[in-house]
């Protein structure tokens, strides 16, 4: 599933044994509340658990793809995860919001507008679209947490499935 990925946040290992996929759309609101979520999973998690982002624009969204495409243009200037953290912070994204992000966090502006309309931008975007299309994801957020998902989406829930890969990790050394 993983393609090269934004760095992981909260500092988790990229060689961490328990991956949490993530499909998200920016302009979902019930996406901006899962976040809190997470970082509490990393805090608790800081080297067994890595997060792995994947956009997952919904089509009734309009700005949710020029999000998207925003912010894996930032990412190729090192600033994904402050990207995807102010556009999450907003209440409600504008037209406008794209570019006032990039100027905000100091993106060379030129090549930030090139890179959103790139094919390789493009194409990765599609790659996230079509790894939650083959994993069955019909809505945002959703998670997998080692390709399982959690029936509940809590703290406790995760923490159940992040332990019991663990120790599955462990019997098989």
């Amino acid at each position: 599933l993983p393609h090269p990925v934004p760095p992981v946040r909260g500092g988790g290992p990229a060689e961490a044994p328990v991956n949490i996929v993530l499909f998200t759309d920016f302009e979902c609101p019930y996406c901006r509340q899962i976040i809190p979520l997470l970082d509490e999973v990393l805090e608790k998690n800081p080297q067994n658990v890595k997060l792995t982002f994947k956009n997952m624009p919904l089509k009734f969204h309009k700005l949710a793809e020029p999000s998207a495409k925003a912010a894996l243009a930032a990412h190729e200037q090192g600033k994904f995860w402050p990207f995807h953290d102010k556009l999450f912070a907003e209440k409600k994204l504008a037209e406008d919001t794209v570019k006032k992000t990039a100027i905000a966090l100091s993106l060379d502006i030129p090549r930030f507008e090139k890179d959103m309309e790139s094919p390789k931008i493009q194409s990765k975007l599609q790659k996230d679209i079509l790894d939650a299309q083959n994993a069955g994801v019909t809505g945002t957020p959703t998670l997998f947490i080692n390709g399982r998902a959690p029936r509940q989406r809590s703290l406790e829930g995760m923490q159940a499935i992040i332990d019991d890969e663990l120790q599955k990790l462990s019997k098989k050394q």
